[in-house]
């Protein structure tokens, strides 16, 4: 079974703490957070499936930075039609179109200061796209119908769950706008490469849910570790969000058992990798799979601190934990052991 508490040492003093997890790739996450945010940087680039964390991780861009106390600002480019884009964008003088009563400022002055953020870049026409390029080089826009012109001090940053090279080459996205917003890129991980990240986030979001709607959801049962371990989540975190909650809303209990689960998701792990059987199949030794898995672990672990005479830091490295990975993962093994 895996229980862990979520609260992190730096969480008082920095934004990125709100990201949950200690794989290597979430490890260097963080701390290019840190650098980034806190760089000069004018436009970034985050690129990522759906579902992986982006809005989060802009968020947190925007925290790190010297821009928190002014405005941050989400655009879904995908959300707002074409042709009311560029008046939600830049604002529009009175009378500049049919139903335009009245000057209204766009969401880039509003953010004046602050930070952009264009979730789904990529669905923006090229009309558009050329007005974004403009914008990026001179920091300066017309409103729709306006001949003036205004200044803006914003940071602008993109995400995709797209290949935009690929869309480049394929006559879908301008070149030039590609580079502009390429100088610094982000990749997020998708969630079937983060390990024992999947178990964090699942008890994290039990904790949320058990606090908002009254659940007593606690830990997963290992046949419920076997198959999230194995399966692909092609919805990533927020795939694992809404079926943690909607577990701690139908179902009762302390534990996430393996009846909770869809049918698909189990069938799609075990098609995968088959799993042992619900009544206890047999792994190394003849053992049911968890608890053999579970002495490999604990063996590997002591051997390595043998060899770095018990120095946690050393055997984390050589592991490729953290040390809070590893100190965990040791009380874990010591608490489950017979």
């Amino acid at each position: 079974m895996y229980s862990l508490g979520v609260n992190r040492p730096e969480s008082s003093t920095t934004p990125t703490a709100a990201l949950i997890g200690e794989h290597p790739s979430i490890v260097r996450l963080r701390q290019l957070i840190d650098r980034v945010g806190q760089s000069k940087a004018r436009t970034v680039l985050i690129y990522g499936e759906t579902g992986t964390g982006k809005g989060l991780v802009a968020r947190l861009l925007h925290q790190a930075s010297n821009r928190a106390p002014a405005p941050f600002v989400d655009i879904n480019c995908a959300a707002i039609p074409g042709p009311l884009l560029e008046s939600e964008l830049f604002g529009h003088e009175k009378g500049s179109f049919t139903g335009a009563v009245g000057h209204k400022q766009g969401l880039i002055e509003s953010a004046d200061g602050g930070t952009v953020f264009l979730d789904e870049v990529r669905e923006l026409d090229m009309v558009m796209q050329a007005k974004l390029l403009t914008l990026l080089d001179t920091r300066r826009f017309r409103r729709v119908g306006s001949v003036r012109t205004t200044d803006v001090d914003v940071r602008f940053i993109a995400a995709t769950n797209k290949i935009l090279l690929g869309e480049v080459k394929a006559g879908a996205f301008r070149d030039d706008l590609y580079y502009r917003l390429q100088v610094v890129s982000i990749n997020l991980p998708p969630l079937r490469e983060r390990g024992d990240d999947i178990f964090m986030l699942a008890h994290a979001h039990l904790q949320v849910c058990n606090k908002v709607y009254g659940s007593r959801m606690r830990q997963l049962d290992p046949e419920v570790e076997d198959v999230f371990r194995r399966y692909a989540w092609p919805g990533n975190v927020r795939e694992l969000e809404n079926l943690i909650e909607r577990i701690c809303l139908l179902e009762d209990g302390q534990q996430v058992m393996l009846k909770h689960l869809p049918d698909r998701i189990i069938r799609e792990a075990r098609n995968a990798s088959p799993l042992p059987a619900a009544s206890g199949g047999a792994g190394a030794g003849g053992k049911p799979y968890h608890e053999a898995t579970a002495q490999f672990q604990k063996k590997l672990i002591a051997e390595v601190l043998t060899d770095c005479r018990g120095n946690l830091g050393d055997a984390a490295a050589r592991l490729g934990l953290t040390r809070h990975a590893l100190r965990h993962q040791i009380q874990k093994l010591e608490m489950n052991s017979p």
